[in-house]
């Protein structure tokens, strides 16, 4: 899997979700399916959707104790997802417990990454609201580091620190990023930003746009600006 943008498909049906795909006529670009979907429709979108062709991201950030998580996991990895995902303040054991229950009898799995801090979460929301003390980066690194340890794919963190992970836990440790948007657009809820092209340069493996693409005038149009600034 090599860098990519990966359409949030943060839809509150299945019929507009799949109405929106069809206007990529001849594309099958990779989509996010999150919370908001997924608990609306349930395991038939994401079945629908992969039918179609698409690679999927499944956005859940599952967070419990370990045994839920790996029961979780284990229901998740019958559906083909491509990606699926955890928080990583859930510890290093509930980590390698979402591993174990993602991992298929055949020893087939999707990738599993862990989320770090979440891009709308700054450092006064994380001192005043989480009782957090320590810098942002300085958290981020560390749960990437313990997703790593957990034997996990990746993180997904800020693109601020997509380069700093990737010099911490390697190249070939994913780095999967929200928080983009182009450079004349609305940064809407999000805190730590970056444009498509800051985020190649600063060594993001996938990019995840939401309204920036989903919003546009012409989402076909914002999508492949997307893919010309961070993929080509």
């Amino acid at each position: 899997m090599g860098r990519d943008v990966i359409i949030a498909c943060d839809f509150p049906s299945a019929e507009k979700t799949l109405s929106f795909l069809d206007r990529f006529t001849g594309r099958k670009p990779f989509v996010k399916i999150g919370m908001e979907l997924f608990y609306a429709e349930g395991p038939a979108v994401v079945r629908a959707i992969k039918a179609r062709g698409h690679r999927i991201f499944l956005d859940l950030k599952l967070h419990d104790i370990p045994n839920t998580v790996k029961k979780a996991m284990a229901v998740l990895s019958s559906l083909d997802v491509d990606i699926v995902n955890c928080h990583a303040s859930g510890t290093v054991r509930m980590m390698e417990a979402a591993l174990e229950g993602l991992t298929r009898p055949d020893g087939t799995r999707p990738l599993l990454i862990a989320v770090t801090q979440l891009t709308s979460t700054d450092q006064g929301a994380m001192e005043e609201d989480l009782w957090i003390r320590e810098p942002i980066d300085r958290v981020v690194m560390h749960y990437a580091e313990n997703a790593k340890r957990a034997g996990l794919d990746g993180v997904v963190c800020s693109p601020l620190e997509a380069g700093a992970v990737h010099e911490r836990c390697g190249a070939n440790f994913l780095t999967v990023t929200p928080g983009v948007r182009f450079a004349d657009g609305d940064i809407g809820d999000q805190k730590r930003i970056m444009t498509p092209a800051e985020a190649k340069r600063i060594g993001s493996d996938y990019i995840v746009v939401g309204r920036p693409i989903t919003a546009a005038e012409d989402p076909v149009v914002a999508y492949e600006r997307c893919v010309r600034e961070f993929c080509e």
